[in-house]
This record gives structure tokens, sequence and C-alpha cells, in this order.
């Protein structure tokens, strides 16, 4: 077996950023993280994220650029990629995945208790200017 590994998508739309609680049924139950998932073989990350985003959102979005990356405590390595989404689509949140999502403010964000680690990790790369978001948001 391979390496595992997965891909994050940051969206961020009027500085809000998008968010999703996890359901019951999955790993890390109702803790709040970036959209993503695992990488299958043979697949790239923008590919991955394309995949999952319409699996866990009903949506499509365009991967634009990779911001960073890290490995988590299970020794997951993931590539995080700066994504967009259509403004305008409707967000069909599929329930054996996802509670909910929600837009959130970077403040917001930092004070959720329920965010899973690697997420909080990013937050504070962003915050000591090791991560730059590009002009797209």
């Amino acid at each position: 077996m391979g390496q595992r590994r997965g891909a994050v998508a940051v969206i961020v739309h009027q500085g809000r950023w998008l968010v999703i609680r996890r359901s019951g049924q999955v790993v890390a139950p109702g803790a709040y993280c970036f959209p993503g998932g695992g990488i299958e073989p043979g697949e790239s990350e923008p590919a991955a994220l394309i995949r999952e985003l319409r699996e866990e959102l009903g949506v499509a979005i365009r991967p634009i650029r990779r911001l960073w990356e890290s490995t988590t405590p299970w020794g997951v390595t993931l590539g995080w990629w700066q994504s967009e989404l259509d403004a305008n689509a409707p967000i069909r949140p599929n329930p054996a995945e996802v509670e909910s999502y929600a837009w959130c403010t970077l403040e917001e964000l930092v004070n959720l208790p329920e965010l899973l680690p690697t997420n909080r990790r990013f937050l504070e790369a962003l915050a000591a200017g090791q991560i730059q978001l590009g002009s797209a948001i």
C-alpha cells in the first residue's frame, strides 16, 4: 500500500470561507473542516478535488493553484488548493458524508472549537505569512 494522500479545497467568496461539518458516518464525525478527501490511485490532486466536491456537496469547482502541503497525525499527506466555486451554484450536501456546511469569516473559523487540527495549522501558516492566497478571492 502506498502512502495515503488527500486534497483540500480552500474556497473563499466575499471574505467567507466554505467549511463542512462531517457527518456521523465518517472519520472525525461532527468536526468542521475544509471540503476535500482522499486521492484514488492514478488520480491527480485537482481531479480528486473535483470528484470529492461533487460527491460531498454536489458542486463543480475549479482548482486554481496549490497553496500548501501538510501531513496529518495519521500520516496522510494533504495538498491544499485554492479553488473557485460558481457563486450561484446550489450546494447540496450528501448526508452520508456532510452534516452541514457554512460560509465563515476568518475570525469565526479560528474560533470553531471542532475545527480539525490540520485546518487550524493551515490557518496558523496563513496568519504567519507562509501561505499566500491569490487575488481570485
